[in-house]
């Protein structure tokens, strides 16, 4: 498992679409970092765990090599 650092003004599915390609994976995060679920827009330098998901390695592939 991996992490991922927030930004200021980050919102849940903006961190899906950074760490996996797609905003699917929004509900996943929030699962896996529930001492977060009542933030809607993270301050900077909060730190989340990132699980990984069957297909992610597919999706990044995807992406051009400036997103990934």
């Amino acid at each position: 498992m991996s992490t991922y650092t927030t930004s200021s003004g980050d919102m849940w599915d903006a961190i899906s679409f950074k760490v996996y390609g797609t905003c699917d994976y929004a509900g996943k995060l929030m699962t896996n970092n529930s001492d977060y679920i009542h933030e809607y827009v993270f301050p900077a330098g909060v730190v989340l765990r990132v699980p990984e998901v069957e297909g992610t390695e597919e999706l990044l592939e995807m992406l051009p090599p400036w997103r990934r």
